[in-house]
C-alpha cells in the first residue's frame, strides 16, 4: 500500500514539475488561485507535458477529461490529493 500523499507532496511536486516544463518561471511568485495560462507562458503542449509529469511523479491517474482541472496551484492540490485518496480505496 502506498503512503498516502499530503497537500505539501502535491504542492512540491507540481511546482517542481511546471518549473521543468517553464524554466523560466519566476513560482515564488505565483498566485495560486490564478491559472498558470494566466501567468505563466505555457502552449497547449506544454500543459500536456505538465499533465504526463505529474502522473508520473505522483502515480495518480488523470483521465484527459480532467485536465482543465488542473488550471491553477490550488486547483491541482485539491484534484490530486482526492484522486490520489480514491485510488488507495479502490
Amino acid at each position: 500500500m502506498s503512503v498516502p500523499l499530503t497537500a505539501e507532496d502535491v504542492r512540491r511536486t507540481t511546482l517542481r514539475v511546471l518549473g521543468e516544463i517553464a524554466p523560466e518561471a519566476d513560482l515564488a511568485s505565483l498566485k495560486p488561485d490564478v491559472s498558470f495560462r494566466d501567468q505563466l507562458d505555457i502552449d497547449s503542449m506544454d500543459f500536456l507535458n505538465f499533465v504526463i509529469a505529474l502522473h508520473e511523479a505522483l502515480q495518480v491517474e488523470i483521465p484527459e477529461a480532467d485536465y482543465p482541472k488542473l488550471a491553477s496551484l490550488n486547483a491541482c492540490v485539491e484534484y490530486l490529493l482526492a484522486r490520489s485518496a480514491a485510488s488507495r480505496r479502490a
